[in-house]
């Protein structure tokens, strides 16, 4: 392990993610068929200019809450909030129609709102 002025060394390995973005809809609870409840969403990333790529000027990113700790306050985010979230990128795989398929997503470890959305 490195420390903060420290060069991480090749055989570090490092998964941590940090998104800040708008959260495009509000959170949904998913049952699993594993009987695991979930909490899913999605942050919407604005690109810095230098990164953009033809018209893409965002990246929507897949999200899951699985602590229920975190689940209830991501239950209480709503669309538009911009929230600050870190995590693990992940990919799942699961079972569907017979087949095996796979997401990728960042599981998330902790968030906060930043701003709330404007309220009508």
């Amino acid at each position: 392990m490195t420390t903060q002025n420290e060069t991480p060394a090749a055989t570090d390995a490092v998964n941590e993610v940090r998104l800040v973005g708008r959260l495009s809809v509000a959170a949904e609870r998913r049952e699993l068929p594993s009987g695991d409840a979930i909490m899913v969403f999605r942050v919407v990333v604005q690109r810095p200019e230098v990164a953009r790529r033809g018209t893409q000027t965002v990246d929507v990113v897949e999200c899951t809450a699985w602590r229920p700790g975190l689940m209830r306050t991501v239950g209480g985010w709503c669309a538009g909030d911009l929230v600050a979230i870190r995590g693990a990128f992940r990919r799942r795989f699961y079972q569907a129609g017979g087949r095996t398929l796979s997401r990728a997503e960042v599981e998330v470890e902790g968030g906060r709102v930043i701003r709330r959305a404007a309220r009508a």
